[in-house]
């Protein structure tokens, strides 16, 4: 466009209210976003950000994320995933909604000097000036948001609450501005804690405890992000719960829960329910690598909860534990159950006709099928407190029994036959003997292989003797 177009249009923006100009920029910002002709939103929006400078230079990209920026001091307690977060957790995506509804109603003027701030800010790092901003802006969102909270004579609740943005948005809202009004304490809180809490034993918990003892933290809407914070130094997050029975003095349920630090359970039990539903997507979805770490953090998690705390069976927390028992168990059980029949489909001696000229075995079911021993090798060492004991070892067991006795087949076999057979039997006896290697060890796997080189060669015990 002209540049005397530009300015009619400059000079039209700069006679607008701060608010209104606010209002223009995020009304143009989220029809950009979403998707809509962007040749006339970026060309007011290039003149409203001049305006807010008061500058004729060239728009610079403003220095970061405005919603990051502002809502850094979150970022312990934002999860990803747009589950229902726990107490003490706060989703991320609900941070971009209250951001808009901050620069289209909740604080405009504020939020305009706070992108003003940022554009006139360096491309990367802060300023004072940013500073002064986020934080001005912080307690007035903090304060919008509480307003907004509560319902006022006359108005219409529901709706104001609507253009907030996502349900999950309002859900957030409290917790986000109780956050906000409280930076100062839980900055210095995060000052006070240990930086790594290998074990959290009594010394510890009462560092922790007098960390904790501050009044503003207190509080029902507080103390579980400033017990979100412990969590995360904890080598064990489980152990939470010993702060909850180091305040109720006793590790009966009915008193833990009586106590404001109770919620540490809640903590736990969610926690502990979040790995057991990773662990079963990685089992559905073949991927063991990261099986022997979910497990041991659900064995020792669930161990530590049916010894250190007296939960009764019928109480909530006592079926939180059961169902998540109970859920990995199901999970594991069919698992394991699955592998012998996958070794067996693998290893089992085909007759010679039934070998067709270019027989294969597929490297990637030998891995996967390698990688399935190692998980029921791992359930095994956890199998007690996870119900799977019995399972676990029978099939360990089987696949012993059945794995010996086919490897030592198989070598057998390759004395003999068409070399479009032995060739296929080679590559059963090369994944048999990777088997033996997971199950009886490297002396017997390395035992097996000699066994399969003098086969080939048709060398005889006797004649290695001499």
């Amino acid at each position: 466009m002209s540049q005397n177009t530009s300015e009619r249009l400059r000079d039209y923006l700069a006679q607008l209210p701060p608010r209104a100009q606010a209002m223009l920029m995020r009304e143009f910002e989220r029809a950009i976003e979403r998707g809509e002709d962007a040749t006339i939103a970026n060309f007011v929006l290039e003149q409203l950000r001049k305006v807010a400078r008061g500058t004729n230079e060239e728009a610079r990209p403003r220095t970061d994320n405005p919603t990051r920026i502002l809502f850094r001091s979150l970022e312990p307690f934002l999860i990803d995933n747009n589950v229902a977060p726990r107490p003490g957790q706060i989703r991320r995506a609900s941070l971009l909604p209250i951001w808009q509804w901050l620069a289209r109603e909740g604080a405009p003027e504020l939020a305009l000097a706070y992108e003003t701030a940022l554009a006139n800010g360096p491309e990367s790092g802060t300023t004072p000036e940013i500073e002064a901003a986020v934080r001005k802006l912080q307690i007035a969102a903090a304060e919008a948001l509480l307003a907004s909270a509560a319902p006022s004579p006359g108005t219409d609740h529901r709706r104001a609450l609507s253009r907030m943005g996502s349900p999950e948005a309002v859900e957030d809202m409290l917790s986000i501005a109780y956050l906000l009004q409280a930076g100062e304490p839980l900055d210095a809180l995060k000052g006070r804690l240990p930086g790594y809490l290998r074990v959290f034993n009594d010394q510890q918990i009462g560092a922790v405890t007098d960390a904790l003892n501050v009044p503003s933290l207190q509080t029902p809407q507080l103390l579980p992000f400033a017990l979100s914070l412990v969590v995360k130094r904890l080598a064990a997050p489980w152990q939470i719960i010993r702060l909850a029975i180091r305040m109720a003095v006793s590790d009966d349920e009915l008193r833990v829960a009586a106590t404001p630090y109770g919620v540490a359970v809640t903590i736990a039990l969610h926690d502990l329910s979040c790995v057991a539903a990773t662990l079963r997507s990685d089992i559905k979805r073949s991927r063991f690598n990261d099986v022997a770490e979910h497990l041991k953090i659900l064995h020792d998690g669930v161990r530590g909860l049916r010894t250190e705390l007296d939960l009764r069976n019928d109480s909530v927390w006592g079926k939180q534990l059961a169902s998540i028992r109970a859920g990995i168990s199901g999970a594991l059980q069919s698992e394991i159950e699955s592998v012998p029949g996958r070794v067996r489909r693998l290893l089992r001696q085909r007759a010679d006709k039934d070998i067709t000229p270019g027989a294969h075995i597929d490297s990637s079911e030998v891995d996967e099928t390698a990688a399935l021993i190692e998980f029921v090798a791992v359930c095994r060492t956890y199998a007690s407190e996870l119900a799977i004991n019995e399972v676990t070892l029978r099939t360990y067991s089987d696949l012993q029994h059945y794995v010996e006795q086919a490897t030592e087949a198989l070598v057998q076999s390759l004395r003999g036959g068409e070399g479009r057979v032995r060739a296929y039997r080679q590559m059963q006896v090369n994944a048999a003997i990777r088997f033996c290697d997971l199950l009886f060890g490297s002396d017997y796997a390395s035992l097996m292989n000699r066994a399969a080189e003098n086969a080939i060669t048709g060398e005889r015990k006797s004649s290695r003797g001499g």
